[in-house]
């Protein structure tokens, strides 16, 4: 009779994804598993492939905004911001300091919002016990996005911001509601964080899990939470600041162990310091105009617009045909709610972009995936993917 053979065993190649609500996104990811042992993961990506990058080629500098929104969906004013800084810069301009003060209120709201959606997500995937966390947070950047509807018409996707300024200036009324929100927002985070961070579900999945040494945050190129987590206090608010965040007195929250707990309570942190943030611009916020006085780049606010036909067609030239910057090249980055987003912009003198280049932090954080879970279970694999904060329209731009 023969015996069987105990020393040899088979893997199971599992597909997780393309579709599966714990991917964040359109992801695939090729898994090997020794029995529940993840033995390697290789993540596919193009699924969601929209051709941002080569698309922003052939439209002009204006007609390219609305596309950066639909990289990151859930942070949309912070992509519209480092784009409209990168061709100020090709231009040789600054905007009105009004101006720069309501992009980074802006900005800094729509990092609560997508911290907000972070960790909701993140906790949905972790036990189902725990979905109420998502109710909790989607109520609160509801919040947020009729903030954004107010000063702009739209939620998701705002283009609010514009080359040389802003389409509009704020409503009547709307830094008060700004404030009123800001006046419950820690409250709201309290709540969160008693629910979260003391509880044993969220410990035993979190702490130790994913862990992401400082050395290989690095050489990764991660940046943003994912490797604040790490240890390392790297902010580009902070290292090259723009947009006037030198005028503003915040905080880098960071971590000590790397794993998937530290990134989430960094988030936490953060969205405290945005709110500290928005309330010293709130404060400060200085009268004047909200685009710079070329209106061959910046087009006049709404409410100052000729409604005459003559005019009107002037206003679709100029949208359509666009201005000439002068040929260089430029790269500019700016600290996004997932980390360093940055646009590199070719510019041969026509009113189009030649080469139209995004860094995104999502690409990056995405090949770290494997070497984060390699020895660990399949259920550490979805509580890694979640403390990652992952968006696919990022990374198949």
């Amino acid at each position: 009779m023969s015996q069987i053979d105990t020393t040899t065993t088979e893997t199971m190649t599992l597909n997780m994804g393309p579709q599966h609500p714990s991917t964040h996104g359109v992801l695939r990811l090729v898994v090997e598993l020794d029995g529940e042992r993840v033995v390697s993961v290789k993540p596919d990506i193009g699924y969601l492939h929209s051709g941002i990058e080569k698309t922003g080629e052939n439209r002009t500098y204006r007609q390219v905004l609305p596309y950066t929104d639909r990289m990151d969906y859930v942070s949309a004013n912070t992509h519209n911001l480092g784009y409209v800084l990168a061709v100020e810069k090709l231009l040789g301009i600054e905007v009105p300091l009004r101006a720069q003060y309501v992009r980074v209120i802006m900005a800094e709201l729509n990092r609560i919002a997508s911290h907000l959606i972070a960790v909701g997500s993140a906790a949905l995937d972790l036990s189902g016990l725990m979905s109420v966390i998502l109710m909790y947070t989607f109520w609160e950047r509801e919040k947020v996005l009729n903030l954004f509807e107010a000063v702009s018409g739209q939620r998701m996707t705002p283009s609010y911001f514009r080359i040389g300024g802003l389409v509009a200036d704020l409503p009547e009324g709307w830094v008060d509601e700004v404030r009123a929100f800001l006046r419950q927002l820690p409250k709201q985070i309290d709540d969160i964080e008693k629910i979260l961070t003391k509880n044993p579900i969220m410990l035993d999945r979190t702490v130790g899990i994913g862990v992401l040494t400082p050395e290989d945050a690095i050489a990764y190129g991660i940046t943003g939470p994912t490797l604040r987590g790490s240890g390392v206090r790297y902010d580009v608010r902070k290292a090259m600041p723009y947009s006037g965040y030198d005028r503003f007195d915040f905080e880098v929250p960071v971590g000590k162990n790397g794993d998937a707990y530290d990134r989430y309570l960094v988030r936490v942190a953060e969205m405290r310091q945005s709110a500290r943030i928005v309330e010293q611009a709130l404060d400060d916020l200085p009268d004047g105009p909200i685009n710079v006085a070329d209106r061959k780049i910046a087009l006049p606010p709404k409410e100052e617009l000729d409604t005459s036909m003559e005019a009107l067609i002037h206003h679709v030239k100029l949208v359509t045909e666009g201005f000439h910057p002068p040929a260089g090249q430029v790269f500019m980055t700016v600290e996004v709610s997932k980390g360093e987003l940055g646009y590199y912009l070719v510019s041969d003198g026509s009113p189009r972009p030649y080469r139209f280049r995004v860094r995104t932090p999502s690409f990056a954080a995405v090949q770290v995936l494997p070497r984060l879970i390699h020895g660990g279970l399949l259920a550490d694999l979805v509580a890694t993917i979640g403390s990652l904060d992952l968006v696919m329209g990022e990374v198949d731009r």
